[in-house]
């Protein structure tokens, strides 16, 4: 049996725009092995989220949106199956930890009857046996009084124990996938790195895959296994987490890496910049879609869009530099 738990293949989400049909999602290819750790980094408007989205068709309430390629969820098409089926995989089989718990979590219900109900619609546990499974879920993920918090409000809680009911709730289900998209952006430091702390030990412990979707290149560096880096709706570099720190090939990549703070910078020495913004989807470049920004593009760059090419084994990069070298087109 295949080890591969989730693979993307040449996905497309187009949205209307102007009268055109735009991809926020521009034929990512991606996949997930069991108990693996993937993370998927880059700046706002890289399309990171809306891949994650799409996943579990979260967008489908919006019909000006369109699918094209794969999602094969344990072989399944998930962009062909009906959304009754899709409603029963999402926080069971799949769930999803999202980036500001408080606008996620009901403000009207409890914590514990917001957990039991996951726990009663997919697993038909009855009320007590979901009582029970709940405060459990919610011991694990190191929540110091969970009998109590189970009769609190979201809102009597501060932003870490919120994620961890956010986290709590989304392996009631023991998922086979789980997606966190940014779920450390609204918490301090401190309560940051106990939740990559608690994701890590979790994948540990259930062998669950994870698909991590952040900013924040330094905890990817300390939690994923490899890394995909998103520009403009592509993946435009990918490699394992070691090889990719030490060894950046694309300009994006190499200007994210570049912007970590780092000890032995002088007193008021501003950090480096990646200069520009990312553009709007009506203004996606013709050629390299990170060419308007990178300091090595030459006419070429601007006119062709360069294929991605293996520059090493497991190390793929979308870059007309190492294209022209002769390595091998993936």
């Amino acid at each position: 049996m295949s080890d591969t738990i989730l693979e993307i293949k040449d996905l497309h989400v187009l949205f209307p725009v102007h009268k055109k049909w735009l991809p926020a999602v521009d034929g990512v290819n991606l996949k997930i092995e069991k108990g693996e750790i993937t993370g998927v980094v880059g700046e706002s408007g890289s399309g990171k989220s809306v891949m994650s989205q799409t996943i579990l068709r979260l967008r489908d309430h919006d019909t000006n949106v369109r699918y094209e390629g794969e999602i094969l969820f344990e072989g399944e098409d998930l962009l062909k199956q009906p959304l009754n089926k899709i409603r029963d995989i999402r926080g069971d089989r799949i769930s999803v930890i999202f980036q500001d718990p408080l606008t996620s979590l009901s403000p009207v219900h409890t914590v514990g009857s917001q957990l039991s109900e996951v726990l009663t619609l997919h697993k038909g546990l009855n009320k007590e046996q979901a009582k029970e499974k709940a405060i459990e879920m919610l011991k694990l993920t190191g929540i110091p009084n969970p009998e109590n918090c189970f009769k609190q409000y979201p809102y009597e809680l501060s932003g870490g124990m919120q994620q961890r009911v956010m986290i709590a709730m989304a392996l009631s289900c023991e998922p086979k996938l789980l997606i966190a998209d940014e779920p450390t952006t609204a918490l301090d430091v401190t309560i940051q790195e106990q939740i990559l702390q608690l994701i890590r030990e979790l994948n540990e412990k259930l062998g669950m895959s994870v698909l991590f979707i952040t900013h924040d290149m330094g905890a990817v560096a300390n939690l994923c296994h490899n890394v995909k880096v998103m520009y403009l709706g592509q993946v435009v570099e990918e490699a394992s987490t070691e090889e990719l720190f030490q060894n950046p090939l694309h300009p994006y990549t190499q200007g994210l890496l570049s912007c970590i703070p780092h000890l032995g910078v002088k007193k008021g020495e501003p950090l480096p910049v990646i200069e520009g913004s990312v553009p709007p989807l009506s203004k996606v470049p013709v050629g390299c879609h990170f060419c308007t920004r990178c300091k090595m593009a030459d006419q070429h760059c601007m006119e062709h869009e360069p294929p991605a090419c293996e520059v090493a084994p497991g190390h793929v990069v979308k870059c007309w530099k190492y294209a022209e070298s002769g390595k091998q087109e993936v």
